[in-house]
């Protein structure tokens, strides 16, 4: 087998501001896995929250390639995946577990999904993702998805006012009185802060509260938990499956990203996890072209809520497959992961 990766630049369609951060782009590098007759391709971006740029995602490659040449064929890489991830970055490691499930699922001539025994699901909503903006943008934004055919909205909070929050959320429920609310404030608020957001907003029928204290903060995370009147969803918190046995009891769910858990085969291993605990599951992902979104939407069927939008927020997605701009994904019928680029990829 072989290895070779190129880098590209994934530009967004308007910039995301959350509440840690402001981005409007970011660097990616495409993974593609040969063993002479098929191929496979993945995707992993730089992030600065996993301390993740470009020359740590090639030099990790570099060391990586030569122990994927030396497993000579793809089912022996996809074992040694566990390995793989306790020795390398967990989003570089995932692009090297999307190119060997693809591979291998394009030799059988099926997907992904059908390959690893997962049910297909049709017409699935997912949310877009509305970030800090004032609450006039956000109404504008919000009546822009539910013109598209968006059911489902997901918004960023932890502004400076927890007051902006409110009112945004409430603007945002003004122009989609039916629609399904997300809420996100990727940690930035105390427990006793959370708490208070959200019981305001308890008449608005919020389906679901995304990591609203800071990762880290068990105690937080269980006050909150217990007193909200929607499902707190550990996201920050619930990383990978090491992350799960910390998590405290009263949670609605687990946020699971393939980058961050480190693949598909990691992410099945949360979603058992889930089971077991009677937790919901939640598929989110980052800003990322169709390459790299396409892994999750392969697990649409185990998840309660759907957030994989990343190929939506960009100006140009270099990937097609996944469709979704008018809000509703299906599991692609393959083969492989069912996305084809429209650039040259070498």
């Amino acid at each position: 087998m072989r290895i070779t990766w190129q880098s590209t630049r994934l530009e967004l369609a308007r910039p995301l501001h959350i509440s840690r951060a402001i981005m409007s782009g970011r660097d990616a590098v495409w993974v593609r896995l040969t063993d002479g007759e098929d191929q496979g391709w993945g995707e992993v971006v730089t992030s600065p929250r996993l301390g993740l740029d470009t020359a740590r995602i090639t030099t990790a490659l570099t060391a990586l390639a030569a122990q994927v040449e030396a497993c000579g064929v793809p089912e022996q890489l996809r074992a040694n995946l566990p390995g793989l991830r306790a020795a390398f970055p967990l989003p570089v490691v995932c692009a090297v577990d999307s190119a060997v499930h693809d591979l291998l699922a394009r030799r059988a001539g099926v997907s992904v999904a059908t390959y690893l025994d997962l049910p297909h699901r049709v017409r699935v909503p997912t949310a877009c993702t509305i970030g800090l903006t004032s609450v006039a943008e956000t109404g504008d934004r919000t009546a822009e998805l539910t013109a598209a055919g968006f059911s489902v909205v997901k918004m960023k909070l932890g502004g400076p006012d927890p007051a902006d929050d409110i009112a945004r959320v409430r603007a945002v429920r003004a122009v989609a009185p039916s629609a399904t609310l997300l809420l996100d404030p990727n940690g930035a608020w105390d427990a006793a802060t959370a708490v208070m957001v959200l019981r305001t907003l308890a008449e608005l029928d919020i389906a679901a509260v995304e990591q609203p204290v800071p990762a880290g903060r068990p105690a937080w995370l269980a006050e909150v938990a217990a007193a909200a009147p929607m499902p707190v969803i550990a996201d920050e918190d619930a990383g990978t499956v090491a992350d799960l046995d910390q998590l405290p009891d009263g949670i609605g769910g687990i946020n699971i990203k393939l980058a961050e858990c480190g693949g598909l085969d990691a992410a099945l291993a949360m979603v058992g996890h889930a089971r077991d605990r009677g937790l919901d599951v939640m598929l989110g992902c980052q800003a990322a072209s169709s390459l790299g979104i396409a892994p999750a939407v392969h697990l649409l069927g185990a998840a309660r809520w759907v957030d994989l939008d990343g190929h939506l927020l960009l100006a140009e997605d270099p990937w097609t497959g996944l469709g979704a701009a008018d809000g509703v994904l299906s599991t692609p019928a393959g083969p492989g992961l069912g996305v084809t680029t429209v650039v040259t990829a070498r």
